[in-house]
């Protein structure tokens, strides 16, 4: 027998929240798929949820975003229903803590505290953080985040504290020492062998550095490089799809020819 539909609540947060958890609480119930989940088993699945949106972004898709939203909320409600079933925390509770998680560490909105801009703000979280038991400023960055952003991460953590720089031009000249370190590892006057180990780490010193560097331009490191892997694969593809109108396999063509429509492509995107 069909289950009666929750109709759309227009122009109402609370209940189109209302709605979400019933249609879940239903599939929960009576879905074969939804009935054998587990905190585990969705866990991959909200990841790539996450990318998902992370695409839709960088694209600009606002459908897309507004999609993905919706799929990551799900997922988040679906966590608070797996652990209201063991009578450990229901939705309920994870919303109202994280209410009192955003009053207590906004103490300049609700309570007597002054902050004048973004970096104080930055520094009483953190400072707030720390009186509420995490030992270490950086406690808090997940060892599983991708390098990049893990970099980032930590660079705006330590940042908080007023571990920093004081301006850009020293980053700069930071890039440039590890660049010449990382350069002396590679050369190429000498027969001598690359220790493959040390320039490993000469290279992520040299990463961790433009990432420094880029946040203090405001510019995301993720985002920068996503959007150039982007590039890049147009581009090629581009390439592909004129190697194959010409007849041509890219293993049998020269560099030159691919170079040829490589330009192509980057000349139509400025058209």
């Amino acid at each position: 027998m069909a289950n009666n539909i929750p109709p759309a609540a227009a122009d109402n947060p609370a209940a189109a929240f209302e709605r979400m958890l019933t249609v879940l609480n239903t599939l929960r119930e009576q879905c074969p798929w939804d009935k054998k989940q587990t905190m585990e088993s969705l866990r991959h699945l909200t990841i790539e949820e996450t990318y998902e949106l992370s695409d839709a972004i960088l694209e600009g898709d606002m459908q897309e975003i507004k999609k993905e939203i919706g799929d990551i909320m799900l997922h988040l409600a679906f966590y608070a229903k797996i652990a209201s079933e063991s009578g450990l925390f229901d939705i309920t509770d994870v919303l109202n803590s994280l209410c009192e998680k955003l009053i207590i560490r906004h103490p300049h909105i609700y309570g007597e505290v002054k902050a004048e801009d973004e970096e104080a703000v930055k520094r009483n979280w953190e400072e707030i953080k720390l009186k509420e038991g995490n030992k270490s400023v950086l406690a808090g960055v997940p060892v599983s985040l991708p390098s990049l952003v893990k970099a980032s991460r930590i660079q705006e953590k330590v940042r908080g504290v007023g571990f920093d720089w004081e301006n850009r031009h020293q980053v700069w000249e930071k890039v440039e020492e590890e660049m010449k370190e990382f350069r002396d590892e590679f050369n190429t006057e000498t027969d001598t062998p690359i220790d493959t180990e040390k320039a490993e780490n000469e290279f992520g010193d040299l990463l961790f550095s433009l990432i420094n560097y880029a946040r203090f331009i405001d510019i995301n490191p993720e985002n920068a490089l996503e959007k150039t892997n982007k590039k890049f694969i147009r581009r090629f593809q581009y390439l592909e799809k004129r190697a194959a109108e010409t007849g041509k396999k890219l293993k049998d063509m020269t560099l030159g020819e691919m170079d040829a429509f490589w330009n192509e492509a980057k000349e139509s995107e400025k058209k």
